[in-house]
């Protein structure tokens, strides 16, 4: 990847289960149901109720306006075997001068506790590193989200330390745990 680039780029990874693919108009039903969800809401900072007019404008505009600045992108996560979508992940904050950007993810609750998030925070990760040039991956988590913590933890990523003051969920401020997984983790077998 060129430092000059400034277009994340276009990517499908795979998984013996599980498929991670830009998100489309069609994604919008589930992933309003993924969006929607009690547990998840507690952790992000969508305000509910999230609608199907919400998770459409996510999987369009929204998801071709980060694409088209640079920031990131939007991607679905889905079941090989039979095509469900069971969770969505997103790319932001992408710093291009650094090689870096962050991801995050959420999963339906009929599939957590399956090692899905696990899974596809992995290859996400370790596609952006090895196969398009960037040298740093980011998650931010909500303290107190240890199912979270333990997916970064499973994942490879180490946990950098908190940062105070840096997030917000339903309005409110709140501190963040920085964790990373970094291109010379792949080398050394981290990931």
């Amino acid at each position: 990847m060129s430092r000059l680039s400034q277009r994340f780029p276009v990517l499908t990874v795979s998984t013996p289960r599980l498929l991670i693919r830009r998100v489309g108009p069609a994604d919008a039903h589930q992933v309003a149901e993924v969006f929607g969800d009690r547990q998840t809401q507690r952790w992000l900072p969508f305000a509910p109720p999230y609608t199907w007019q919400e998770a459409y404008n996510w999987c369009t505009s929204v998801a071709e306006e980060r694409r088209s600045s640079g920031d990131g992108d939007h991607y679905a996560i889905v079941r090989r075997e039979d095509d469900v979508l069971v969770g969505c992940m997103w790319a932001t904050h992408t710093d291009w001068s650094g090689l870096s950007t962050e991801i995050s993810y959420a999963v339906l609750p009929r599939f957590r506790g399956q090692g899905v998030a696990t899974e596809a925070t992995a290859a996400l990760a370790v596609d952006l590193l090895a196969e398009h040039g960037f040298q740093r991956i980011e998650q931010r988590i909500a303290p107190g989200n240890i199912a979270s913590r333990r997916v970064a933890e499973k994942a490879g990523f180490t946990y950098e330390g908190l940062l105070r003051n840096a997030g917000y969920v339903h309005g409110d401020r709140t501190d963040m745990e920085l964790w990373s997984l970094t291109a010379p983790d792949l080398k050394h077998g981290n990931a």
